[in-house]
C-alpha cells in the first residue's frame, strides 16, 4: 500500500509554488475566499505571517506542525525545481504553462492531460505509467491555455469541432525537447494531451530494456539476420517503439542505409533517414514502403503493421532482400502470426519472411528503499490460479522519499519471443497454432512466466502483473 496520510487536495496545493512551500516550509490545509489556513515549522510565527501576507495578498492564519510531518508533506504534495527554464516576462498563462512543461519533462512524465468538466477543469500527468492529478484550471483559464497550446503547436485557434495534430519545440541552455500534441472535442471543451519527446536520440541499450540473457542473444541474432521481418507486439504504451529504437541504434551503422515511416517520429536519430506519416496526402505506410523499395535500402522500420496492404508490402520487401522491423497489435507473440493469417497472408510467406516474433509489456519497479517484505497469501492471487512453488515470498509497494510515496520508481520491459525455426515453420504451414506445449517443450519463457520471475526476485509486486497472471 503507497503511503496517503500526508497527501492533501490538488486544488489547495495550487494555492502556493513548489518554491514559495519549500522556501518558507508552509503547507496550505484551507482556503475560505481571501484566507488561507496553512500549517508550518517556522519558529518566527508572526514575522511569517507578516510576510506571507504581502507576498501572496491574502488573509494568513498559521498553525504549528512537526518538522518531521512538514518534510513529508513538502515531499509528498510539492517536488523542488531543479531546472532554470530562463523564461521572463510572461503573462499567466504563459507562465503557468512554460513551468508546467518543464516540471513534467524533469519528473519523467511522458504525457500531460488537459481536460474540461462541467464545473473545473484539472491536469494530469502520466508518471511510469500512471496518471496522476497535479492540478486545478479554473473554467474561465482553461480557454486561454488551451489556445496558448494551439498556438505555440500551430493549429488553428478558431477550429474546435474537429481533432488536430501538432507538434512544439521547447529549446532553453538546459534542455532542448519537443513534445507532440493532440486536441479532441469533448462535451464541455477540448481535451489537450501532450506527449514528451526528446531530440537528442535515445541512450537506452537493448541490454538495459529487460531481456533475460538467452532472449537476448535470441532476439540479436534475428535482427542481424541481412533479410526477414522482426515483429514486435503489444498494447499501446507498452514500449514497443522504444525497443524498435534501441534496435536502430544497434544496426546503425556508416555502411547500412536505414529508412523509417512512423506515426508520429518520437526520436531523432542521427542518421537513420526518418519519414513522418501523412495520411492526408496520401503518404501512408504501404505507399511508402512501395516508395522506400527504389531507395536501395538495408533495413526498413514501420511504425506499425495496421492492414494487410501494409502486411503485404513488408512481406514483399522481406521476399526482396530487406530486413523489416516493424510492430503489431496482439497479446502474445504467437497471436501475432494469428493475426497476419487472419490478413489473408498465406502461411507459406509468413513462415518463409518472419525471423521472430515478440511481445513485451513494461511492468514498474518497487522502490528499493521502502519495499516491504510480505508472506505470500492465495487472497493476492486470481482464482484458481496455481501459485508457483518457487515463489516463497512478495515484496509490496510503501512509499517514501525516494518514490515521492509513490512505492514505485521506473519501469522495466519483460518479453516473450518466439524465434522462427523449421519446426514452427510447419505448424504455420499447417495452420497448428496451438503453441503452449511448444514453448514449454523448448523452454521458451512466456509473459506470464518472466512477470512471475520479476515478483521472486522482489523487483516487482504482484499487484503490479496481476492483469498478465490473470489472462
Amino acid at each position: 500500500m503507497t503511503t496517503t496520510k500526508f497527501n492533501i487536495d490538488t486544488s489547495l496545493t495550487q494555492i502556493i509554488s513548489s518554491d514559495i512551500a519549500f522556501q518558507y516550509r508552509i503547507i496550505p490545509f484551507q482556503q475560505n475566499e481571501d484566507k488561507a489556513l496553512f500549517k508550518t515549522d517556522n519558529v518566527s510565527i508572526d514575522t511569517l505571517k507578516q510576510e506571507l501576507e504581502i507576498v501572496l495578498g491574502m488573509s494568513i492564519l498559521l498553525e504549528k506542525e512537526t518538522s518531521a510531518n512538514i518534510d513529508q508533506y513538502l515531499l509528498v504534495n510539492y517536488r523542488k525545481r531543479e531546472i532554470n527554464t530562463s523564461i521572463s516576462s510572461l503573462n499567466f498563462t504563459d507562465d503557468f504553462l512554460m513551468n508546467l512543461l518543464f516540471e513534467a519533462k524533469e519528473i519523467g512524465s511522458s504525457d500531460i492531460h488537459f481536460e474540461a468538466f462541467e464545473k473545473n477543469c484539472r491536469v494530469r500527468f502520466r508518471i511510469d505509467g500512471k496518471l496522476i492529478e497535479k492540478y486545478v484550471v479554473l473554467l474561465s483559464e482553461y480557454p486561454k491555455i488551451v489556445n496558448r497550446i494551439k498556438i505555440m503547436a500551430s493549429l488553428d485557434i478558431s477550429e474546435k469541432r474537429l481533432p488536430q495534430d501538432g507538434r512544439i519545440n521547447l529549446a532553453t541552455e538546459q534542455d532542448d525537447f519537443d513534445i507532440r500534441v493532440s486536441s479532441l472535442p469533448t462535451l464541455h471543451g477540448e481535451k489537450i494531451v501532450l506527449r514528451i519527446l526528446t531530440k537528442n536520440g535515445l541512450v537506452v541499450n537493448l541490454d538495459d530494456l529487460g531481456f533475460t540473457h538467452q532472449e537476448l542473444g535470441i532476439y540479436k541474432q534475428s535482427v542481424k539476420k541481412p533479410n526477414g521481418i522482426v515483429l514486435i507486439s503489444g498494447p499501446t504504451g507498452s514500449g514497443k517503439t522504444t525497443t524498435l529504437y534501441a534496435t536502430l541504434k544497434l544496426l546503425n551503422t556508416k555502411d547500412t542505409n536505414i529508412l523509417t515511416i512512423e506515426d508520429p517520429i518520437e526520436y531523432t536519430l542521427e542518421g537513420v533517414n526518418q519519414v513522418q506519416l501523412k495520411e492526408s496526402i496520401g503518404l501512408d505506410f504501404a505507399s511508402t514502403l512501395r516508395t522506400f523499395l527504389r531507395q536501395d535500402p538495408d533495413i526498413i522500420m514501420v511504425g506499425e503493421i495496421r492492414d494487410a496492404k501494409t502486411a503485404n508490402m513488408a512481406i514483399r520487401a522481406a521476399l526482396t532482400g530487406h530486413l523489416v522491423l516493424s510492430t503489431i497489435h496482439t497479446n502474445s507473440a504467437w497471436a501475432t502470426i494469428s493475426r497476419l493469417i487472419d490478413m489473408g497472408i498465406p502461411p507459406f510467406l509468413i513462415a518463409s519472411t518472419l525471423n521472430v516474433s515478440v511481445a513485451q509489456r513494461l511492468v514498474r519497479k518497487l522502490c528499493v528503499t521502502c519495499k516491504e517484505e510480505h508472506l505470500i497469501t492465495k487472497n493476492d492471487f486470481p482464482l484458481r490460479y496455481e501459485i508457483p512453488k518457487a515463489l516463497k515470498k512478495q515484496f509490496k509497494a510503501k512509499g517514501c522519499n525516494e518514490c515521492y510515496h509513490t512505492g514505485y520508481k521506473g519501469r522495466k520491459a519483460i518479453y516473450e519471443i518466439i524465434p522462427i525455426n523449421k519446426e514452427l515453420i510447419e505448424n504455420i504451414e499447417d495452420k497448428k497454432i496451438e503453441i503452449e506445449a511448444y514453448l514449454k517443450e523448448n523452454k521458451i519463457a512466456t509473459l506470464k512466466d518472466n512477470a512471475i520471475s520479476l515478483v521472486e526476485k522482489g523487483i516487482t509486486s504482484i499487484e503490479e502483473i496481476y492483469s498478465f497472471i490473470n489472462e
